[in-house]
């Protein structure tokens, strides 16, 4: 399930997934001093700041004995398991449905509803289900449903994040074009057991082998070999369930109602409800001081570290984010096809002073598609400093020349930025303040348009999208293979990049094996992807959970976050 990196607002992202986000939660401040980030971001532990007063606890939180509440962004009702997107859906179909590995703090896998066993060429991976997981009826989860997860997402109907052609297990292609109605590759040995055989070594594909069985006695009733049309009907109402919670109500724009699963494989969780509901920037500080929300991602500064501090009865989870704000490009748009405007845009803009607005030295600027936290990281690379000098003799060797009006021109045509911003966010607040005088000074219109993360998202998803540019982040997997996000043609890569050497240099990466070896291939990779700037990248940042200290068990990090272990939580009568 590595598969598909996870759009999001806010919080950090910490499973297989890889996850977009649109991240910002608070009004930007004046620029002032830039500070150094607090803590190593190199640094994967987990501050815990304790609440240091837990009987400050408001009533409305104390009275509330048998229920959770956990503060989101508006989801967008995707809560099919091979489908979710966002991370805000993530959470609620992660919820709802177990995986077959869950990632542990080192960023391995420990056992899940089942094991995954590698064959010693690499090529077959055994995947093994344990005794007596069952689905929230009672009954058993089987081989039937892991092959039918696969059909599902090898099929050409299918318009999902997963990219498991990346794979190449044997006789996908046949079954993706209707040719055949089963995969060579995959082999149901028995009820339990599930092999599947790839036609080369993938380094990566242990962790697209842990993702989440889809009932196919559910879907199955929905779904036909190329026509996706009615799995996505059914999007909202899932029925079957093999996680700690069961889907009780969803109220859109407003609420997920879920009860505990009393067939959950690890025991009824300890909490009987569960209610995600929607928050924002404006209401989620305040929900968490009132007691009504138990548990919300805020931005981590000086500032709200203080004020949580300051109410005595919420804990405070610290952690560097295993993923990255960017600033993408639409690689159609003809002006924004030469390296050189790309190069120019990125020198333009005050990164630094976008990114201390927003988080107060709990972030810095970076330079590559990849957290800090990763071993395959570097910092090795053109580090793009705010250079207006550097950005004008780059437009101008790219032929964008200066009119009467200060504005660039060619061939008769403005060189100017639309430019999607999500709202409420506070990182595209600083950065509409900051860019649109950057821009200006070397010649660029900048365009702004405000409009939800949702609406953003369905731009962003058209190949014929009328934008030039938008923020957003990822949260990415514990593995550092970007196919669904560079790849030319990748299933995420909506922006339409392609880079015949950073293709190369991708494939060269899954078919290595050793970790020392990857890494000398993705150092390459990262160095490219810095030259020719797919992005602007913009931040690496910590993120900050806050959970009301009523709350037990919680245990989050740069590759783990709070769904993992909701079933073990306790309410601290």
């Amino acid at each position: 399930m590595k598969r598909n990196k996870l759009l999001t607002t806010v919080a950090g992202v910490a499973t297989l997934a890889i996850t977009l986000t649109a991240c910002g939660n608070k009004a930007p401040e004046q620029v002032g001093e830039t500070k150094k980030p607090e803590g190593d971001l190199n640094n994967k532990a987990t501050e815990v700041i304790k609440a240091e007063d837990p009987s400050k606890n408001p009533d409305a939180a104390k009275n509330r004995k048998d229920t959770i509440v956990i503060g989101i962004d508006a989801p967008d009702g995707i809560f099919n398991p091979a489908y979710h997107e966002s991370v805000y859906d993530r959470y609620v179909a992660d919820s709802m449905f177990a995986y077959i590995a869950y990632v542990k703090h080192d960023g391995t896998l420990e056992d899940g509803l089942g094991s995954i066993a590698l064959s010693e060429d690499g090529l077959t991976y055994t995947i093994t289900l344990k005794d007596g997981v069952k689905w929230s009826d009672g009954t058993p989860i089987t081989t039937d449903d892991l092959e039918f997860s696969f059909f599902v997402k090898a099929d050409k109907a299918y318009d999902g994040p997963s990219d498991i052609s990346a794979l190449k297990i044997k006789g996908l292609s046949a079954y993706h074009d209707g040719t055949s109605d089963k995969i060579e590759g995959i082999e149901k040995v028995d009820a339990k057991t599930l092999k599947v055989t790839l036609e080369e070594v993938n380094a990566s594909a242990i962790y697209d082998m842990a993702f989440q069985p889809m009932p196919k006695a559910f879907y199955g009733q929905h779904y036909k070999q190329g026509e996706g049309d009615k799995l996505q009907a059914v999007h909202r109402t899932p029925e079957l369930f093999s996680g700690p919670y069961k889907l009780k109500e969803y109220k859109e724009g407003q609420s997920v109602i879920l009860e505990a699963n009393e067939n959950f494989f690890q025991g009824k969780a300890k909490i009987p409800n569960l209610i995600y509901k929607v928050t924002n920037k404006n209401t989620a500080m305040q929900l968490l001081e009132t007691g009504e929300v138990d548990i919300n991602a805020l931005t981590v500064s000086t500032e709200n570290v203080s004020q949580i501090k300051s109410k005595g009865f919420l804990d405070q989870h610290i952690y560097p984010t295993n993923g990255y704000g960017y600033m993408a490009f639409n690689h159609r748009k003809e002006a924004l096809k030469d390296v050189k405007v790309r190069q120019a845009i990125a020198h333009a803009l005050n990164r630094e002073a976008i990114v201390q607005n927003v988080y107060k030295g709990y972030a810095n600027v970076i330079n590559i598609p990849q957290s800090k936290v990763s071993w395959a990281y570097t910092d090795d690379v053109d580090k793009y400093e705010f250079d207006k000098e550097k950005a004008n003799s780059l437009l101008d060797e790219a032929g964008w020349k200066k009119g009467a009006d200060g504005m660039r021109e060619k061939d008769g045509n403005k060189l100017s930025i639309k430019f999607l911003a999500s709202t409420p966010n506070e990182v595209n607040d600083a950065i509409l303040a900051i860019a649109k005088g950057d821009f200006k000074d070397v010649g660029i219109e900048f365009l702004p348009e405000q409009m939800d993360f949702n609406t953003v998202r369905a731009k962003v998803k058209q190949k014929d999208g009328d934008y030039d540019m938008y923020f957003m982040a990822w949260g990415l997997t514990p593995d550092p293979d970007p196919t669904t996000i560079f790849k030319t043609g990748g299933s995420q890569n909506e922006i339409g990049y392609s880079n015949a050497k950073v293709d190369e240099l991708i494939s060269k990466g899954l078919k290595a094996t050793k970790q020392e070896d990857r890494k000398v291939i993705y150092q390459e990779m990262y160095k490219e992807l810095n030259r020719d700037l797919p992005y602007i990248f913009v931040y690496q940042r910590r993120d900050m959970w806050v959970v009301n200290s009523r709350i037990k068990n919680v245990d989050v990090s740069p590759y783990r976050d709070f769904t993992i272990d909701l079933g073990k939580y306790e309410i601290e009568q």
